[in-house]
């Protein structure tokens, strides 16, 4: 299991929190830099996908700064709850939400992807994007997400992967290897931060390897589709 601090007494649950507290305050203009903007297509990609089935209650899981759950404010559900074990994080979504006149449409919750504080089938939809490589028991993570997620529900999951074919293989090797690293500690205060996230990118498992973990944890209908050369991929999930 990865962990962002090495020398740290911490579980990685308690070191992702303190991490994303760290870098919180800087982190969206880092991400936009990191991954040259093309997050944000991404993200719309996902908000279109959530918006076929259009649902009324949405669920963001590591919702970070609440960018997906804002964007997805356009399907007009009754409620989005956007849940993040970072404090920090939340605390500037929740100022992007007031900015943007939706503190009554999107709540932030601070809590545990892998013990989320509400019933069995309580949402339509729930999105996780780049987030499920921090979770501390992945299998764990996604049984909960079954749990609470209707039997008619969606899970759209979008998280990095590796190019399989020269020379992006090659090209983003380079790139989450040496970029990302630099350029997180240019602009972040906490040095190991991007180390941590691009050694994540590296080795989680994508494709059909993830969705085999989909399949043995809840989820019968999956699909993948890689996005920008492979360098992400979103999955879509049904129980």
């Amino acid at each position: 299991m990865i962990k962002p601090y090495k020398d740290s007494e911490l579980g990685k649950k308690e070191q992702v929190a303190q991490m994303f507290d760290n870098i919180s305050g800087n982190y969206d203009d880092l991400n936009r830099v990191i991954s040259l903007g093309i997050d944000v297509k991404w993200r719309k990609k996902v908000v279109e996908i959530i918006g076929e089935s259009k649902p009324k209650q949405i669920l963001d899981i590591a919702t970070g700064t609440g960018d997906l759950a804002l964007m997805m404010a356009a399907l007009k559900p009754d409620r989005i709850v956007g849940l993040d074990i970072s404090a920090g994080m939340l605390e500037v979504g929740k100022q992007k939400i007031a900015k943007a006149n939706l503190s009554d449409k999107i709540e932030m919750v601070v809590g545990d992807s892998e013990e989320m504080p509400f019933e069995d089938n309580t949402f339509d939809a729930i999105t996780v994007s780049f987030g499920v490589r921090n979770f501390a028991n992945l299998a764990k993570g996604i049984k909960e997400i079954a749990r609470v997620l209707k039997p008619t529900g969606v899970l759209v999951i979008l998280e990095t992967s590796n190019p399989t074919k020269f020379p992006f293989k090659q090209g983003y090797k380079l790139y989450t290897n040496l970029f990302l690293p630099v350029v997180g500690k240019l602009f972040s205060k906490d040095k190991v931060a991007y180390s941590y996230l691009s050694e994540t990118a590296n080795s989680f498992p994508f494709g059909e390897a993830f969705n085999n973990i989909l399949q043995k944890n809840g989820f019968t209908n999956t699909e993948h589709t890689p996005v920008t050369f492979g360098v992400a991929t979103i999955y879509i999930a049904r129980k």
